[in-house]
């Protein structure tokens, strides 16, 4: 009997550690859990780049679609700009979450991110790819996160 109660504690322990999931794994799953189908955010780019007077962007998701982007200057982001593919690389916050951990992946040098404390998703990042490469580097900041209805 002692020997069944033995094993049975011993698995359950088991069962219960686990691998210790990373600072990204572990907000990733705050984000997947609070389920939320409806936001929108203002969106930072720092880079080297010349739109810089469109930012920030703002952007409306629903069921994790696009909805809407929104430049500082009013206007629409559509297909037609020339920033588009670019903007939609991060135009939902799951998105955002996947370019983090492809810049992991590919095995940028320098990765930095901070995240929301309530919901998990990142509210700044700092991408560098190579430390030896000038105007390579990345930023984003998240802003002014909103639940829709």
């Amino acid at each position: 009997m002692k020997r069944i109660m033995y094993l049975t504690l011993v698995l359950l322990l088991a069962a219960c550690s686990s691998v210790p999931q990373s600072e990204f794994e572990q907000n990733l799953a705050i984000w997947q859990d609070a389920d939320i189908s409806h936001y929108k955010y203002d969106l930072w780019i720092g880079c080297f780049c010349v739109f810089r007077d469109e930012i920030p962007l703002t952007i409306e998701v629903q069921d994790g679609e696009v909805v809407s982007i929104t430049k500082a200057t009013g206007g629409l982001v559509d297909e037609t700009d020339p920033n588009h593919e670019l903007f939609m690389k991060y135009a939902t916050l799951d998105r955002l979450f996947a370019s983090l951990e492809e810049d992991t992946a590919s095995g940028a040098e320098q990765i930095t991110v901070s995240y929301d404390p309530l919901y998990g998703f990142p509210v700044e990042a700092y991408i560098d790819h190579s430390q030896q490469i000038a105007d390579d580097e990345l930023s984003l900041q998240v802003s002014n996160f909103e639940v829709l209805e």
